[in-house]
């Protein structure tokens, strides 16, 4: 899906740039194996300390003096929310790269050896990464500059100010009854920004209490 849209487009063009890596490559004996069963017993695979480690160094080729500008990332359930600023975060980056787990996960002193980041697409679980790293690489990507048409399109969509984004309306001005609000057909641009910026506090109340309570909430005191 990376492929397609502006994402897809902007990868055309050389805005960024999709490089993978297969762990069966670097798998054990015969068969390529790159999991076992967990220590300690229980369900499910775990993906090997050896050959993850391995897949990382490969990956990691030319940018290990750069690490603080090209991040290790695990996807798991487990980690730090992702969210619009650490899409910022990302974007801002010379690179990342992105660890996709697979059944139970990925053996701890990996994680511990390299000091990878785990961050969570949401509280739910995947069959794999593959899908929560696409959602992130897209989100990180379309803030690139050159990406999107109007640059001023990411400063007013969701949570760009800690809030959710206002209603959206366009043609016909009547549909099935229900009128565009009159104020932004006004042309007065400083009624319109004054609606639009209640809509979003009113939606964020309504629909993201966590959002609101956390701007509500004072910014601890430098000096404490």
């Amino acid at each position: 899906m990376l492929g397609e849209s502006l994402t897809g487009k902007a990868l055309q063009e050389g805005l960024w740039r999709l490089e993978t890596t297969d762990l069966r490559q670097f798998g054990e004996g015969k068969h390529r194996n790159v999991d076992d069963t967990p220590a300690g017993g229980g369900a499910g695979m775990v993906l090997r300390a050896d050959v993850l480690a391995a897949a990382i160094d490969a990956a990691s080729e030319g940018v290990r003096s750069v690490r603080a500008r090209w991040p290790l990332v695990y996807l798991s359930p487990r980690g730090r929310p992702f969210d619009q600023q650490t899409a910022r975060r990302f974007a801002a980056c010379d690179g990342v790269t992105f660890i996709c787990g697979r059944f139970e996960g990925v053996d701890e002193r990996v994680i511990e050896e390299y000091g990878i980041e785990e961050v969570s697409l949401g509280d739910f679980v995947l069959t794999g990464g593959e899908i929560a790293a696409q959602a992130m690489i897209d989100a990180s990507v379309r803030l690139l500059p050159g990406v999107l048409g109007n640059a001023a399109s990411t400063e007013e969509e969701s949570f760009s100010a800690g809030l959710l984004e206002h209603p959206h309306y366009t043609k016909p001005p009547v549909w099935r009854g229900r009128e565009i609000p009159p104020v932004l057909l006004s042309g007065h641009h400083g009624e319109i920004a004054k609606w639009r910026r209640t809509e979003a506090e009113r939606l964020t109340r309504e629909r993201r209490p966590d959002l609101w309570a956390a701007r509500e909430t004072p910014a601890p005191d430098a000096d404490a």
